[in-house]
């Protein structure tokens, strides 16, 4: 395997961190700033000009829609090796994904889209997306039942003539939030006494449609994410025409594991990311202050810390890389242990990280005068996203058990809510 950046990517690398330095750091403050006026005015869900202005320019620089591969709708896609590097440096800041149109859910929404849609759904809400027109949502966990088994959903689809009608509760519904959210994808059951991996199917549903009811934000340790949002919804005899249900009914099981697989390591990549900007604050702190007549750098307690961080990252990055080779090369279904195995070993390295990084700081670590608490809260939150970290490693465990027994058997990914 050889994990050496192309030419190509040398420069779409060097592009990217120059549109960083340009225009993503210097508006970082005026990001969260707006929304904290938005608030104060009493509406912290307006979408914040910052983002919509710098969309045209990431554009222009040919910094869009990077992360669909092998799409004639979005052909400056890169694959998923190509991608990683680039994805890594969108995840320095919270907000910077979504100035390239490449931030979740829209991205695995996208994706979903690309692969499973009939023409005409693509052309009614794929390209719309791919222009960033509007944003999208993911509707699969449900507060009712335990979602890190996806089967658990209890959301009712029911054929009624030409339509679906649809019944249930989701939370978690991320991008729910946001008024510039135009459609959702929604899983649920057609079927509840089919076999168990063949009761769900995935449906496209407008947000405008009669009975769909955005119930609450739901807040990770204080923070709303607005104007993005993680909601709460109800959906009541939401009808739905027949033709917006992806691939057919039974499906949805299938479909969430195609769309799961590309969503879980843009989340990692992002997290080394996340990661490595902890490091850099970590290190710029710690040589910029004195305690007990010596630079809190000197301290060795210090220098065992930075050591073990940058062991961390590189080590998730390695793996993050072969997952994406692996995922390029032999599909996602081959790679589904290296797929478990970052989901597991980035967010768990970020967290820890960050964790390092906001002791570094003392007080100001835990304020909202530095990017730290922010960055802890969202890398916490993935370890629960796409899937615990309990399920993705008892689907490691079994597929190693499997390679010595007499007879293997197949492991399924485990599907569980997506952002």
């Amino acid at each position: 395997m050889h994990f050496d950046y192309t030419d190509k990517v040398k420069d779409m690398r060097q592009r990217l961190l120059a549109f960083m330095d340009e225009h993503i750091y210097p508006n970082e403050g005026r990001f969260f700033a707006e929304i904290a006026a938005n608030r104060a005015k009493g509406n912290a869900w307006i979408p914040t000009t910052v983002i919509e202005e710098l969309k045209p320019k990431a554009r222009a620089a040919g910094l869009w829609n990077l992360f669909l591969p092998m799409s004639k709708r979005a052909p400056e896609g890169l694959s998923n090796l190509e991608y990683a590097p680039l994805c890594e440096i969108m995840g320095r800041v919270p907000f910077a994904a979504e100035v390239f149109n490449c931030s979740a859910p829209d991205t695995g929404n996208m994706e979903t889209l690309e692969r499973y849609a009939s023409e005409e759904i693509k052309d009614e809400w794929l390209e719309p997306l791919l222009r960033g027109e509007f944003r999208s949502a993911f509707l699969m966990t449900e507060p009712a039942v335990a979602s890190s088994d996806a089967t658990n959903i209890q959301c009712e689809i029911t054929r009624d003539g030409d339509h679906y009608v649809l019944n249930g509760r989701k939370w978690w519904s991320s991008g729910a939030g946001d008024p510039r959210c135009k459609v959702y994808i929604v899983m649920g059951k057609t079927d509840p006494e089919a076999p168990r991996h063949s009761q769900q199917s995935m449906i496209v549903v407008p947000a405008g449609t009669p009975g769909v009811t955005v119930v609450r934000p739901l807040s990770v340790f204080g923070y709303d994410d607005a104007p993005h949002g993680h909601m709460e919804v109800v959906l009541k005899d939401v009808r739905v025409p027949v033709r917006n249900l992806l691939l057919g009914e039974g499906r949805g099981f299938e479909i969430a594991q195609g769309r799961l697989g590309p969503g879980r390591i843009h989340h990692c990549m992002r997290s080394i990311g996340a990661a490595e900007r902890a490091l850099e604050l970590m290190c710029k702190r710690l040589n910029s202050r004195v305690a007990f007549g010596k630079p809190i750098s000197a301290q060795s307690v210090w220098h065992e810390r930075i050591a073990e961080a940058r062991c961390k990252i590189e080590q998730a990055r390695l793996l993050t890389l072969k997952a994406a080779y692996m995922m390029d090369t032999v599909g996602n279904k081959v790679a589904k242990a290296e797929i478990a195995m970052i989901k597991v070993v980035a967010p768990n390295m970020a967290c820890e990280i960050i964790d390092m990084a906001i002791q570094a700081h003392g007080g100001g670590g835990v304020s909202d005068d530095f990017p730290l608490a922010y960055s802890y809260a969202n890398q916490r939150t993935l370890r629960l996203a796409d899937g615990p970290d309990e399920v993705h490693r008892a689907a490691i465990a079994k597929l190693e058990l499997a390679k010595h027994m007499a007879i293997k058997s197949d492991v399924e990914m485990p599907v569980t809510r997506g952002c």
